[in-house]
């Protein structure tokens, strides 16, 4: 309580058997407790004959009984028998209850077909002056049946209010409403506000072990590893690190793709305390140099196929260790065999780290470092990440995130997803990690709701279609780049997508054509997002079954504030008007490392300003119409690049395009389609001019068409507009 900054005295309120440890609270702390509320607590927890044999049943026998029934006994056989045996049974409040002397109020059912319903009704009886509630429905599950009813009593109990529960609820909802329209479009599942868990991040992983051991957490090729086993290592690298002289904030680099070892390592450093900083793996060596000083990074992780890149750029740094680790640490036993004797040597993955300066071997640090947990105060208010932005039209910039922001967005997008089940849900894990999209939409997600993560170190469309063909994933985050690939990939059907039920495209405009197209192959849905490194990163999402709008980012998530300001005066712009989305919320970011004027320039009074182009409708729906940066200056005229994409996407021999302004700067330019055409065309730039030429104003319609064999992208896959113009 002390940690948590409780006031003097407070009101408790328990459910079940967590009634009986805040009777215990209670009574050792009567000077703190105001009030008490119990919840279906029963003065003690006898089962039936039936039910008390079962919980004597060897854990091999128990556990499959257990999961014949997810729903009703979410918790594994092991958990279920150590808290029967160890606190339910130890219960006797025959000789607790009636030494209460604090206001007391009993809520209970009429009918419990686990424990006695007398065992509930003497529970009143025996706290001296206790008020009674009792509603008719279950026992042991009121509060979820009859929610009202429950408020309402606790209400009239501590006296908050004069007006009814239920007349209190839907004026505060109405007031929500009006102050955010987008909430009448919410599923019925999604709440207009959440309670986030006040924890560090890596408590969602504590959690998932806890609940779900022997559920498989990361699929890697052929090898699995359980959320048990991942726990393990997690805490073995978190022990290695502080072992190694990682303190708290300090900041720990990660050049790795997605794989267990950036998990483990991503969670272990968080657990040390320390601050994740993700790096691209794509990096050249000046890349990589800038971001490890500007960081101040003295320990990285690596793959040891990059391990020649960091040695070249180390002794400009402030590195003082490294661990190195090879790709096929966790690969089954005979991929692992493969690989050795075929590719590991001609690819570069096999190095001597004999004689290397505080340079150490994965393998070994977890072998000699405990696996219990570390004990170490992590608060939600610690810086957890910095993130450098993708850079696509300005230098990459560190963006801190704390862990109750990540927290946050995690927590938000969870609810979001409406039928996910936990520990059921199956996701393709194939956007970078190393992206705040990737990281928060894929990982931080999949292990908060005890997920199993289809890795992939890179997209390839083959792979890819492989995977969803052996493992059924239920949930495939991804760009518009992915879906354009599978959609167009040679026989693609044959690879059964049908088990693929939602998608969320984010990092870069999704084409309705792509969308269209994907979702005829899968039946599932796909939905285009918005979000911004700055906001850990996920703002606006379409509802997955709900109300959606082509073209349209969606509406804000929960507790996100967002509106358009004028461009020139930042005021407030009118309904459907074109200006600049600013966004507020749990999940946006403290500021830049290390630059208070960058930002001072984004964060005003609280609101992010993301620097897009985007203009809101009266249902609250937003679209993102450019980045402020991409929008194009022809004379008198504002054209904005993605109107004319769009467009082009609906020729038939168009696979990608994009479009920007030539020069680069300058406040006239002209409109340039840089265009990648699909496998087999043929066309002329004319033939394009004239396709514009039908279905855009002239001043839109591009002066030039330059066709590429690609188009220049970030590693998750966004156009590289800064770099369009580069030979």
């Amino acid at each position: 309580m002390e940690g948590l900054h409780f006031p003097s005295s407070f009101i408790v309120l328990g459910h079940s058997f967590g009634g009986a440890l805040a009777t215990a609270y209670a009574l050792r702390h009567p000077h703190r407790v105001e009030r008490l509320v119990l919840v279906s607590t029963a003065v003690d927890f006898v089962l039936n004959p039936l039910l008390r044999l079962a919980f004597h049943l060897p854990l091999v026998v128990a556990e499959p009984i257990r999961a014949l029934f997810p729903r009703a006994l979410a918790a594994p056989a092991f958990v279920l028998k150590a808290m029967y045996h160890h606190a339910l049974t130890q219960w006797n409040g025959w000789g607790h209850l009636p030494r209460l002397t604090m206001p007391t109020l009993v809520i209970l059912g009429h009918r419990d077909f686990v424990f006695k319903q007398s065992a509930y009704e003497a529970v009143a009886d025996l706290i001296p002056g206790a008020q009674l509630a009792k509603i008719p429905v279950s026992a042991h599950l009121v509060q979820l049946e009859r929610p009202d009813a429950v408020n309402r009593a606790i209400t009239r109990f501590i006296g908050a209010s004069a007006v009814s529960w239920r007349e209190g609820r839907e004026h505060a909802r109405a007031a929500l409403v009006k102050q955010r329209p987008w909430l009448k479009h919410y599923e019925p599942d999604v709440p207009y506000t959440l309670a986030y868990p006040s924890q560090p991040l890596f408590r969602f992983l504590d959690s998932a072990a806890r609940r779900h051991p022997h559920t498989r957490a990361l699929i890697f090729y052929d090898g699995v590893l359980t959320y048990h086993a991942l726990h393990e290592a997690v805490n073995r690298l978190a022990n290695a690190l502080i072992e190694l002289g990682v303190k708290k904030g300090d900041r720990v680099a990660l050049l790795l793709p997605n794989s267990p070892q950036m998990v483990i390592a991503y969670y272990a450093t968080l657990k040390a305390g320390a601050v994740v900083v993700s790096l691209n793996p794509l990096f050249t060596a000046d890349e990589l140099g800038h971001q490890l000083n500007d960081s101040g990074a003295e320990t990285l992780i690596t793959l040891s196929v990059f391990y020649p890149l960091v040695k070249m750029v180390r002794a400009g740094t402030p590195l003082r260790r490294v661990i190195v680790t090879n790709i096929k640490e966790y690969f089954s036993p005979l991929r692992r065999f493969l690989f050795t004797i075929v590719r590991e040597a001609r690819e570069g993955h096999r190095i001597d780290l004999r004689n290397a300066r505080e340079t150490y071997a994965w393998s070994e640090v977890l072998a000699r470092a405990s696996a219990d947990a570390p004990h170490l105060d992590v608060t939600p208010d610690d810086l957890a990440l910095i993130q450098y932005s993708t850079g696509t039209t300005d230098i990459p910039k560190g963006v801190m995130l704390t862990h109750a922001n990540l927290v946050a967005n995690v927590t938000q997008v969870r609810h979001w997803l409406t039928d996910i089940e936990e520990g059921n849900a199956r996701i393709m894990a194939v956007l970078p990690f190393s992206h705040s999209y990737g990281m928060t939409a894929a990982m931080n997600v999949g292990i908060a709701i005890a997920a199993t993560l289809i890795l992939l170190p890179t997209f390839s469309t083959r792979e890819v279609l492989n995977a969803i063909k052996k493992y059924r994933p239920t949930w495939f985050p991804g760009v518009p780049a992915m879906y354009v690939a599978i959609n167009h990939y040679p026989g693609v059907r044959r690879f059964g997508l049908q088990s693929i039920r939602a998608c969320v495209s984010g990092a870069a405009p999704l084409p309705v054509e792509v969308q269209e197209e994907f979702e005829k192959l899968t039946r599932g849905k796909l939905v285009e997002g918005y979000g911004l490194t700055e906001a850990s990163p996920v703002t606006h999402v379409n509802p997955i079954y709900g109300q959606r709008k082509t073209g349209a980012i969606g509406i804000p998530l929960p507790d996100t504030d967002a509106k358009i300001v004028d461009l020139h005066t930042g005021e407030d712009a009118p309904i459907g008007t074109i200006g600049e989305l600013v966004v507020r919320g749990p999940q946006v970011m403290q500021g830049y490392w290390n630059r208070p004027e960058d930002t001072a320039q984004v964060l005003r009074e609280g609101w992010l300003f993301t620097g897009d182009l985007a203009r809101r409708d009266e249902e609250g729906y937003f679209q993102i119409i450019d980045r402020k940066k991409e929008m194009i200056l022809a004379g008198t005229y504002n054209i904005y690049p993605r109107d004319i994409e769009e467009v082009l996407y609906e020729n038939p021999k168009v696979l990608e395009v994009a479009v920007a302004g030539v020069p680069p700067e300058g406040k006239e330019q002209i409109v340039k389609a840089y265009v990648v055409l699909r496998k087999g065309e043929m066309a002329t730039p004319e033939e394009f001019i004239e396709f514009c030429r039908q279905r855009l104003a002239d001043h839109a319609v591009p002066h030039l068409v330059e066709f590429r064999e690609q188009l220049s992208k970030t590693f998750v896959g966004k156009v590289f507009k800064r770099k369009l113009e580069e030979k």
